[in-house]
């Protein structure tokens, strides 16, 4: 969500401090963008695999390709020591890789370290990524996997959810068996479980819920209609078909889906429900966190798309209401948005936050929120409580701008003025030349 510099300017070893940077092309402020966006390719490689995954059936296993994405865009890797002796090969593994991923182009600096890190410490002779032992502490977790969803993310879920101690410890195992396969569903794990302990319990049906299903925040509509046929064995289509009638579950008159209405949290399930009812418990579950969150009715819409929006673009939870405060101030001064989240969604990539040079500048995308004013025209995501909040209780602050600095610690600086939002990029800049291990 920031101008960001170009891989070049990022892996330079000569300080970057005279280079002018880049510009949106507008007076009025920078794109707010957090992933670095180069001229792209016509079909990225990541992008070939995003298009794969949506023509699979659901009831496909999730099948982890060794070539899979990296995770979550800001999300920093644990940093490690470095070792005395490395293989000679080791500098042209890691020039090639580097080839990869610029070729890319479009991905963030995060999802590319995610998906060449593994490769380099695989090749390079690295130490191992931090591991838990065992098989957890004995606190549950209730761990959802989405058809679509490949190994990359997985892993980065894994780590998120506090099951695995690193995202690489998951996906360094992935890559070293690329015939492993998940079906979807909701599974009970550990806290604090190995990274071979915890992709074993996913393989093992014996661990799969069977009374209830998991909806995380952030999931948008469609993943959410698979995951509940998932968990009933409700056939898909009649899900859609019982969603497709959004008009009979009490949403505002401006509402035109259930997108957004569909409250993240763990249901129980009841043979007896049928898919409508489902839908209609998520619904009104939405309704209720509005209210007690401090929404009116009649803003009820305007706050879940607000909400689905800083969904996609928040980090850290301490973020939520400094990131909407940065929107809501581009609003109040007629600025546009320019959000790659908006934008992706409505391409209809929903798995994914970056953007082409050409999917930005289409106009006929309703939701291109760098061509089209205001909010979107619909929500993008479906928010759970601390978006729902952020939106309706923004941090106090003149912010305009944010970029992610420290990539270990999502530590996002906020900026009022562009030639902030400038220190603000080259502080990122310095910070990626001081770690080498993420080159």
């Amino acid at each position: 969500m920031a101008d960001e510099p170009d891989w070049d300017e990022i892996f330079s070893s000569q300080p970057q401090n005279d280079r002018p940077a880049p510009t949106s092309g507008r007076d009025d402020g920078a794109p707010l963008r957090r992933s670095t966006h180069q001229e792209a390719p016509a079909l990225s490689r990541r992008e070939q695999r995003e298009r794969e995954r949506e023509r699979e059936h659901r009831d496909e296993p999730v099948v982890v390709p060794p070539s899979d994405g990296g995770g979550r865009r800001g999300r920093g890797r644990p940093e490690r020591e470095p070792r005395p002796h490395r293989s000679k090969k080791g500098p042209i593994i890691l020039a090639a890789v580097l080839v990869v991923v610029l070729a890319g182009g479009t991905a963030g600096v995060a999802a590319a370290w995610g998906q060449v890190q593994p490769l380099i410490a695989k090749f390079t002779g690295d130490d191992e990524p931090a591991d838990y032992a065992g098989s957890g502490n004995g606190t549950a977790v209730d761990f959802a996997i989405v058809s679509g969803q490949v190994g990359s993310d997985i892993a980065q879920n894994l780590a998120d959810a506090g099951v695995t101690q690193s995202y690489e410890a998951a996906y360094s195992i992935l890559l070293s068996d690329p015939t492993m396969t998940f079906q979807p569903g909701t599974y009970t794990l550990q806290q604090q479980m190995s990274a071979q302990s915890a992709l074993d319990a996913l393989q093992d049906s014996a661990n799969r819920i069977t009374n209830k299903v998991v909806i995380p925040e952030g999931t948008v509509a469609a993943d959410v209609y698979e995951l509940l046929a998932s968990a009933t064995s409700i056939p898909v289509a009649d899900v859609q078909a019982a969603a497709a009638d959004y008009t009979s579950f009490g949403l505002p008159a401006e509402a035109t889906s259930l997108e957004g209405w569909l409250f993240p949290a763990t249901y129980e399930l009841d043979p007896g429900k049928s898919a409508h009812d489902y839908l209609q418990d998520m619904v009104t579950t939405m309704t209720q966190h509005l209210q007690t969150a401090g929404a009116q009715p009649a803003d009820y819409q305007k706050t879940i798309v607000f909400a689905s929006l800083i969904q996609k673009e928040a980090g850290l939870a301490d973020d939520y209401p400094k990131v909407a405060r940065v929107f809501q101030n581009r609003l109040d001064q007629g600025m546009l948005l320019q959000s790659d989240a908006t934008v992706a969604y409505g391409t209809g990539n929903t798995h994914r936050v970056t953007t082409t040079d050409e999917e930005r500048g289409d106009a006929n995308n309703a939701y291109n929120t760098y061509v089209h004013e205001g909010l979107p025209v619909g929500p993008i995501s479906n928010p759970g409580d601390l978006a729902l909040n952020a939106a309706l209780h923004p941090a106090d602050g003149a912010w305009l701008y944010f970029v992610t600095v420290n990539l270990d610690t999502g530590e996002t600086a906020f900026s009022t003025t562009f030639a902030e939002h400038e220190a603000a990029v080259k502080q990122w800049q310095a910070w990626m030349r001081d770690h080498p291990e993420y080159q």
